[in-house]
């Protein structure tokens, strides 16, 4: 940048445009001091009228054309003007070049009216002294404001010379006036021409500041860091405004203290190994340095800072103080722990995760091996969750697992660490427990709980869980073998039926091998034609002709021979075969029905995982169309299990089947949780009464009747038909008729059978009952020991075959039928009943009030009492 601006610069940079946004601000700073340059002019011509007049009061104005009065008159009101023009300038907008061009017409306008206003006072005379009072007094204010600008001392100069040479007529006058116009004009030149060059290095060095305080402020907005200075004295003399909120007060407040007094040092710096044990006082002390240095704040908050800072020395080398930065290194150590926190707990629940819960069984082995206590570890897999993510969606899915893993923490209380594997994954570890009464018990309130219904976003979702447990001896154990153990026994819990826990044994190893290749072999089970499909006739109470079948898929294994459907349909399920199974099962049963005639219906089951398809009801919509059979002719049997998902998918599927024209019929009716609930909604045309109810109905002894007929009057009501299972004894069938049950299916009337015998029955009118009259008690094989009084003395007898109705007994003494005696088994208590037969040595009893054959049951020591506390807790007292 030069040192001074050029003349012509200096001559045209006040009434040309600016070219730069610089010289913008330089001309608005060098407009400034003329504000008030009219005000000034304007109280300066009123005031040299007012002494001419007194001075020459023979020249009293008056209004004629060569009056002093009219120019007097517009050289007011043109001040005038230019005064409200300049304190209105903003406000109109004007440029600064605009205002000098306005303002050096305004002196030069102004100077012509003065010399007219003089001439009319001074007359024809040409008086030098009191034109040069007169230019005088009118100029020299005129000067005083032309100096600050080239453009306007131009003016002036030309209207000086120019009323000179009018006043006076004298051409030396003129050319004195002229000379001394030319001076004030230079001087301005050279005024301007360091004005503007000092102008523009001090608005460089503002942009500069400006442009430092602004990344200053940015820096400390942005959160990143924020500034601190201390004086020679060790006190702040400037803190950030960030500083200032972690303390909950105003920068203001915290100039003047102590700087070390706001921090508490957390570690030492960060430098070489000699500098890791210096603090933060030595540094401010010795005046040296320092970098990176991590202290907290001496606040209520959990604040860290990382702190850096030079000592500042002036030209002499006096230490002034410190000057630095600090960095808020808060989140930082927040988003630290919280990765750590993720790296060993699950996100979603909350729960120790995989890699946690593994150190967690270490240490509880170590432990165990010091104190010579086992160990004891929970698999828990959730049952039907899977079913619930796939109807409802994840989200459903995560809260569940959250009111889960809630549930679980409460059962397991301080009895061990319960942690989240992944998906429906969970592990429990229990150091120094492993008393078998204690864990079963504790398995079965989590089993319990963990099968409460839950209600999610309006969703009432049922689901289950299955327990394996492994105990590990003290020093004897590894966690791989453990956990192995334990996936084991899980495995058995779930092949058990689900809703089970069960202990690892040995044999469970070979156990999963063999269902592995179970499963495998199911996979190639229906391309080998090993599957076939049976059917078992469903009868009409009223006359006992066949209404329908019910098909039922079988697996005939070329080197096992037949499997249970218990087995292989829960083993189909969980590898995902069910599906396929059930389409071909489907597609089977209706080409056989077919060749029935017209009045017989089939039914076939739908597994939950089918139910909740959404390609299902195509599928089905299809094989009715390929195989020609009547919608209404198809009877589809659904279990409870497609409510524990509950949602608009579920009530979709039902209204879409019922708009096939099928028939839907409610399985195992009694046996779920809220089946209730279920008839009130779904669109069942049949309920059919679980077999636990049906078989045994008959004897006196229980209340399934009473609960057959419930069921019967409900669905009466509800315009539903009702069939009863496992009917095999006539004194049940004559029962079922009695209740009013609409539809009879078992053994009775006749087994599952192969499609060729089904299609013979099918043409048949009627079909006869056939089976045993009652249903025998279970009895007890093994002989007991008990003591009654016969005759008035204590005689020690024996019992055999004991049942919940009656007994043998082994006595030595005669005793007479009828005879009413009380029986005392040894272990079991007391039991009233009545003689009914009597033969040498041996007689038979039938019991009164019946007897309940868990009071047989050999009773398990038990070294701790466990005390369960339903439905949040588990309180163990401990016994000894």
């Amino acid at each position: 940048m030069h040192a001074r601006a050029s003349v012509r610069e200096a001559l045209w940079f006040d009434i040309l445009a600016p070219d730069v946004s610089e010289d913008h601000s330089l001309s608005a700073w060098r407009i400034a001091p003329l504000d008030h340059s009219a005000l000034m002019l304007g109280v300066t011509h009123l005031i040299a009228t007012l002494t001419l007049f007194l001075l020459y009061p023979e020249r009293s104005p008056v209004f004629s054309l060569g009056s002093p009065v009219i120019p007097m008159g517009l050289l007011l009101a043109l001040d005038v003007v230019a005064i409200v023009a300049l304190h209105c300038r903003h406000r109109l907008g004007l440029a600064p070049h605009t205002v000098i061009r306005a303002l050096a017409v305004y002196l030069g306008a102004a100077g012509i009216l003065w010399m007219m206003a003089g001439l009319a006072i001074t007359g024809e005379a040409h008086d030098e002294a009191l034109a040069i009072l007169v230019m005088g007094g009118g100029v020299t204010m005129a000067a005083m404001v032309a100096v600050n600008s080239p453009p306007l001392a131009i003016s002036n100069l030309i209207v000086m010379t120019l009323g000179a040479v009018l006043y006076t007529g004298s051409a030396l006058v003129g050319a004195g006036a002229a000379l001394l116009s030319l001076i004030v004009t230079s001087y301005s030149v050279a005024g301007a021409r360091t004005v503007i060059a000092a102008g523009r290095k001090r608005l460089g060095l503002d942009a500069e500041a400006h442009k430092a305080l602004t990344f200053v402020a940015e820096f400390e907005n942005s959160g990143r860091g924020w500034f601190w200075e201390t004086n020679s004295e060790g006190t702040l003399s400037y803190v950030s405004q960030q500083l200032a909120d972690d303390f909950q007060c105003e920068p203001q407040e915290l100039l003047g203290r102590q700087f070390p007094d706001l921090l508490s040092v957390d570690t030492s710096p960060v430098g070489t190994i000699r500098e890791e044990h210096k603090t933060l006082g030595f540094h401010l002390s010795a005046r040296f340095p320092f970098a990176d240095v991590v202290v907290r704040a001496a606040s209520d908050q959990d604040v860290h800072w990382s702190l850096s800072g030079n000592p500042v020395f002036d030209e002499r080398g006096r230490f002034l103080g410190f000057r630095g930065i600090g960095t808020d290194l808060t989140e930082q150590r927040r988003s630290e722990q919280e990765i750590s926190r993720l790296a060993r707990f699950d996100s979603l629940t909350g729960l120790p995760n995989r890699a946690l819960m593994r150190q967690t069984l270490d240490e509880a082995l170590r432990n165990s091996s010091r104190r010579q206590k086992g160990c004891a570890l929970f698999l828990i897999d959730l049952d039907r969750f899977k079913n619930v993510n796939d109807t409802l969606g994840h989200p459903i899915g995560d809260s569940l697992l959250r009111q889960v893993a809630d549930r679980l923490k409460a059962v397991m209380g301080d009895h061990g660490q319960i942690g989240r594997l992944g998906g429906d994954e969970f592990k429990a570890v229990l150091p120094g427990t492993v008393d078998i009464g204690f864990l079963e018990s504790l398995a079965r309130t989590l089993i319990e709980q963990v099968s409460r219904p839950y209600t999610i976003e309006g969703h009432r979702v049922t689901i289950g869980a299955s327990v394996g447990i492994s105990i590990g001896d003290p020093g004897r154990c590894c966690a791989d073998s453990l956990i192995r153990n334990a996936d084991l026994a899980l495995y058995a819990a779930k092949a058990a039926g689900r809703g089970k826990h069960c202990f690892y044994e040995p044999a469970m190893h070979s156990d999963l091998s063999d269902r592995q290749v179970l499963e495998n072999d199911l996979r190639q089970a229906i391309e080998r034609g090993e599957l076939w499909v049976a059917y078992q006739p469903i009868i009409r109470c009223a006359g006992e002709e066949i209404c329908g079948f019910e098909a039922l898929v079988r697996w005939d294994h070329p080197v096992r021979g037949p499997i249970s459907p218990d087995k292989f349909i829960p083993l189909a399920e969980e590898s995902g075969l069910i599906s396929s199974i059930g389409e071909w099962v489907l597609k089977t049963a209706l080409m056989e029905a077919v060749h029935w005639p017209e009045q017989l219906r089939v039914a076939v089951n739908l597994s939950p995982i089918q139910f909740n398809d959404p390609a299902t009801v195509d599928m089905i919509a299809k094989l009715l169309k390929e195989t020609g059979l009547r919608s209404e002719r198809l009877e589809l049997e659904i279990t409870e299990g497609v409510f524990l998902a509950e949602g608009d998918s579920t009530d979709e599927t039902f209204a879409k089947l019922k708009g096939l024209g099928v028939r839907l019929a409610l399985d195992d009716f009694g046996t779920g949780y809220s089946s209730l609930g279920y008839l009130k909604k779904a669109p069942f045309d049949k309920i059919k009464i679980d077999q636990s109810f049906v078989r045994g109905a008959a004897s006196t002894t229980n209340r399934n009747s009473a609960i057959i007929r419930a069921i019967v009057t409900l669905a009466e009501t509800l315009g539903m038909d009702t069939t009863a299972e496992g009917v095999e004894t006539h004194d049940d069938l004559h029962l079922i008729r009695e209740l009013g049950v609409s539809q009879v299916q078992g053994y009775i009337f006749g087994r599952p059978a192969p499609a060729e015998e089904a299609r013979q029955l099918a043409n048949s009118v009627t079909v006869e009952a056939d089976g045993y009259q009652c249903i025998r008690e279970p009895r007890q094989r093994l002989m007991r020991r008990a003591i009654a009084e016969i005759d008035g003395e204590v005689t020690e007898i024996r019992l055999r075959n004991i049942s919940s109705m009656g007994a043998l007994v082994e006595c030595p003494k005669p005793v007479a039928p009828g005879l009413v005696i009380t029986i005392d088994i040894v272990g079991a208590g007391p039991v009233l009943g009545t003689v009914r037969w009597a033969q040498s040595g041996k007689f038979g009893v039938q019991f009164i009030d019946g007897f309940n054959m868990s009071r047989l049951a050999p009773k398990k020591e038990r070294r701790n009492e466990v005390t369960m506390m339903r439905p949040w807790y588990i309180d163990q007292k401990a016994a000894s």
